[in-house]
């Protein structure tokens, strides 16, 4: 049984692949740019875009299950191609399939009931890693400056929505499942930086801004008016999927999911000077 990772050079995908390299299976990685992807030796990386099914020629070869991202590009956006693309996957033979679900990844999900594929739709929250958005003020000026500081989130560990995929991907009953994950507490940012400093061993100061100091901000950033909405939505009144912790980590994996402050001491040292 072979593998095939999509997204494989991002922050879940190439856990995805660790993951699956370290329970012996062969993998296939998908990523846009070979020579820059950096994976384990013995992977076999392949270049493709999901946007253009036109790249994809020959890599669903041979596969027995793949992993899909549910988004396209850095904008999140919806995969217009998804359709093209599972079809692929069908007509060279893929029986198994699980999907990183975005904001906008109906696209993939939609594509994938219309087979027999067995497939696995995994929907995280927030990921950890978000917090290395802090990481060049926390090292210049130990200093966080966001809004909404008693907002709440279940933040999940990118190890832990991969451990979940892998195991979706190789094992069985998880068929018709979608699986929504989060870390094992609600924190808030102030939360967050408390052990962020905890862990670097530094004072870090948070600062509040006001929505529309955050709104400047994320224009300066170079972001549209309709991502500034989504971002005022998703962090000033988060949805309550977003910090309502749930037991599906271990659920799944049969291990307990990991902690913020476990993923601050991995991280440290990108928060230090």
């Amino acid at each position: 049984m072979t593998f095939l990772v999509t997204g494989a050079t991002g922050s879940v995908g190439r856990k995805v692949v660790d993951e699956l390299v370290r329970a012996g299976h062969p993998v296939r990685a998908l990523t846009r740019d070979p020579g820059k992807a950096g994976l384990p030796e013995g992977v076999e990386v392949v270049a493709g875009d999901l946007t253009r099914p036109e790249t994809l020629e020959g890599v669903f070869d041979g596969i027995t299950a793949a992993h899909f991202i549910g988004f396209a590009g850095n904008d999140y956006g919806p995969l217009e191609s998804a359709a093209e693309v599972v079809d692929l996957a069908v007509r060279a033979g893929v029986r198994r399939a699980t999907v990183l679900k975005g904001v906008q990844g109906e696209h993939v999900e939609e594509a994938l009931r219309k087979t027999d594929l067995e497939w696995t739709f995994v929907q995280p929250v927030e990921f950890m890693s978000n917090a290395l958005n802090w990481a060049e003020s926390i090292r210049t000026e130990q200093t966080v400056r966001e809004p909404f500081p008693k907002a709440l989130s279940a933040m999940v560990h990118e190890a832990d929505i991969a451990a979940v995929i892998a195991t979706a991907l190789t094992g069985d009953g998880h068929h018709g499942r979608t699986y929504v994950l989060t870390g094992p507490e609600a924190l808030t940012k102030p939360d967050k930086v408390r052990i962020l400093a905890e862990a670097t061993g530094q004072d870090i100061a948070y600062v509040e801004l006001t929505e529309q100091q955050a709104r400047e901000r994320w224009a300066a950033e170079g972001h549209s008016p309709e991502t500034i909405d989504f971002f005022v939505w998703v962090h000033g009144t988060p949805p309550e999927v977003g910090y309502t912790v749930v037991p599906t980590v271990e659920q799944v994996t049969g291990r307990p999911a990991r902690t913020f402050a476990e993923w601050a001491v991995e991280h440290k040292e990108r928060f230090t000077a």
